[in-house]
């Protein structure tokens, strides 16, 4: 059955929103309230995986903020925040940066209307801009903001028991707990629905502009009599940023886990299985229900994704969950030798499959005369998740397309194959009367992910990289992220075809990324950056380049054996002892002279003139290449928006590049173009 493709804002889409509108309140039971959604689709097999994405971004066609004369006056916000091992330093930045992005939504600053002073900033949104000043855009009154992780358990296999860290299992739901280990929320959020309600004018519940129980939150970040709690947004929002951890599943399922929470239609309640087949079956009425009370059909939805690591949404059918099989040893099989040099041959696939149609390929055969397997050497387990059709022969993730259509398509595919109404594009409450169901114009994806800033910063007059002065589309001296236009226009006077060629290449023909901090290898890399000049230097080596410092030895037989080379690194705000401290602590083995991790002290290199070991403490942090949440991006056009999980500095915290404030400045300036919301003059 062929996906229905319909272009946002023309009749036919407004056609399909109707029709979609139908389907939901005929196929889903009672729907006066999110607590009495019921469903009435039976468990069946899993139907084979959907198609390969195309071999070229599709395209996207401009942003619609909505009907003529109308503008967008409700923003829900999604924080998809990695938790796994080593997150713990970016969440504190993200943690950092919280107010800057809420401050921008609901408290904008005040210009002057003619340009002659300097903005200023008045203390709540219901504060007067001082003479002869306006806000820069409306006040949102109406936002919700919830926070999941990237754990969705071991899809089926052995791996991230609950038992271990009750985070290795938080199945996409909402997030706001105190410690990492508790399997409950502790922090206060709205009724207790897992979010946050920000709500001004205290008009949820009794009378407006009268502090009720039942409203939402109305203090910015100092407690005050406005609302009827001791809390404030974003103190609150701080809270459960840092809350989310790093004890999480190091299969880090980041856009299964968003897909999950917002587009699933039948979220599974449990994998079974049967025999050696994964099997999703029942329903998890905790997701549905929370979907339901989060997400409202005419909100502008904002889908915020951090993390250090590649994405590995790991198909929840058949037997893909082996690819996170740990216990006993387990390895998986050779790949046919024709992966090595082509992992796009039809021959390319793994010694356990069938081998018809393809010449005998001797490696094959193990020396017991059973099918080969890898070694430990070339399947360690905490590297399963990178280029997988090259080593394994098979690719056992979820393809970007089926995330693409989830934030573009009304209709998506349920576990039978079938079409059904996408819930993102759905009213899943009639009851409530919000019934202007939104247009793709109104979601967006931003990636805090792994890739040099200095790939994706607007350059000077220099030519240089410059988040402070770089020159946006116009020549103005923004600096900042480059947004979709920028990222797609050609470098180095024609070079590179585009930002997307030097940091992603070209997946679908399995062609790497120009830069060669973007490519994914355990082994040292060779090369240097195009756009900063910056050469790889290899381990044991001396030298110092300002992107990951250096290539590092992967030690073999440790906890970190999976490691790959880092995209970047940055400096830790304070460095940390990691003496005892095995979890998320990168130099606990670092007393060994042979580490030359660029993340220890000491720092600037190696100097083989006068060598220092390593000690066990850790004075940088680092991330690894994100392509899929690249690719991601790429092909969701004006609505994607990419920014680093490396900052440019941590020190000065009044300056423009501080943390991951060019992130949120980059999902600021794209969204408030799409609120419509300009105030009067």
């Amino acid at each position: 059955m062929s996906i229905i493709k319909v272009k946002r804002g023309s009749p036919r889409w407004a056609a399909a929103k109707l029709a979609l509108l139908s389907l939901v309140i005929a196929g889903t039971g009672n729907l006066s309230g999110c607590g009495q959604v019921t469903y009435d689709w039976p468990d069946r097999p899993t139907p084979p995986p959907p198609p390969p994405p195309p071999t070229t971004p599709l395209p996207v066609d401009p942003p619609v903020a909505g009907p003529p004369g109308t503008s967008i006056d409700k923003i829900d916000i999604l924080l998809a925040i990695d938790n796994s091992g080593s997150m713990a330093d970016k969440q504190d930045i993200l943690a950092l940066a919280v107010p800057d992005l809420v401050a921008s939504l609901v408290n904008p600053r005040c210009i002057h209307r003619t340009g002659e002073a300097p903005s200023v900033a008045v203390r709540s949104p219901n504060d007067a801009c001082p003479a002869g000043f306006r806000r820069e855009v409306e006040p949102i009154r109406d936002i919700h903001v919830g926070i999941i992780s990237s754990s969705l358990g071991g899809h089926g296999a052995s791996s991230c028991p609950a038992s271990a860290s009750a985070s290795n299992v938080d199945m996409a739901h909402l997030l706001a707990r105190a410690d990492e280990r508790s399997g409950v929320n502790e922090l206060p959020t709205y009724l207790d629905k897992g979010f946050l309600a920000w709500d001004p004018d205290q008009k949820l519940a009794g009378e407006p502009g009268v502090p009720d129980a039942e409203d939402g939150e109305a203090d910015l970040d100092i407690d005050s009599d406005a609302d009827a709690n001791d809390t404030s947004l974003i103190g609150q929002l701080t809270q459960m940023v840092k809350g989310t951890g790093q004890a999480g599943c190091g299969f880090e399922a980041q856009l299964e886990s968003v897909y999950r929470f917002l587009v699933d239609p039948e979220p599974y309640a449990t994998i079974e299985l049967q025999g050696d087949i994964a099997v999703p079956t029942g329903l998890d009425e905790d997701i549905l229900r929370q979907r339901c009370e989060f997400l409202r059909p005419s909100s502008l939805l904002a889908i915020i994704l951090l993390s250090d690591e590649n994405d590995c949404s790991i198909r929840e059918e058949g037997r893909n969950y082996i690819v996170a099989e740990t216990k006993n040893g387990f390895r998986l099989w050779r790949p046919r030798s024709e992966c090595a040099t082509d992992p796009g041959d039809r021959c390319c696939r793994s010694c356990s499959q069938s081998q018809d149609g393809c010449p005998v390929d001797p490696t094959c055969i193990g020396p017991d005369g059973e099918t080969a397997r890898l070694s430990p050497e070339d399947d360690p387990v905490g590297a399963r998740c990178w280029d997988q059709k090259r080593r394994f022969g098979f690719d056992f993730l979820y393809p970007i397309e089926r995330y693409r259509r989830a934030f573009t398509e009304p209709q998506i595919e349920n576990r039978q194959g079938e079409l059904v109404p996408n819930p993102i594009f759905s009213d899943l409450n009639p009851g409530d009367g919000d019934t202007d169901i939104r247009d793709p114009g109104r979601v967006f994806f931003a990636g805090i992910v792994g890739v040099p800033w200095q790939d994706i910063a607007r350059q000077n007059a220099e030519g240089q990289p410059d988040l402070r002065r770089g020159l946006d589309e116009r020549g103005e001296p923004v600096g900042g992220f480059k947004n979709a236009s920028e990222l797609s226009a050609p470098l180095l006077d024609g070079a590179i075809s585009s930002t997307w060629e030097l940091i992603l290449g070209d997946p679908a023909r399995f062609q790497p990324p120009r830069d060669p901090f973007m490519i994914e290898s355990r082994a040292p890399r060779t090369g240097s950056n195009p756009i900063t000049g910056d050469a790889i230097v290899p381990p044991h080596e001396a030298g110092w380049n300002n992107l990951n410092g250096r290539e590092y030895t992967v030690p073999q037989g440790s906890a970190r054996e999976g490691d790959l080379q880092f995209a970047c690194i940055f400096d830790l705000p304070e460095s940390k002892d990691c003496d005892g401290m095995a979890e998320s602590c990168d130099c606990s083995e670092a007393a060994d002279l042979e580490n030359d991790s660029p993340l220890c002290q000491p720092a600037a290199g190696n100097d083989l003139a006068d060598p220092q070991p390593r000690t066990a403490t850790q004075i940088m942090a680092k991330a690894y290449p994100g392509l899929r949440e690249l690719q991601l991006i790429r092909e969701l056009g004006p609505q994607g928006i990419v920014g680093s999980v490396c900052p440019s500095q941590v020190v000065d915290d009044d300056a423009a590049d501080f943390g991951y404030r060019p992130a949120i400045g980059a999902i600021i300036d794209r969204l408030k173009p799409a609120l419509g919301r300009e105030p009067a003059p």
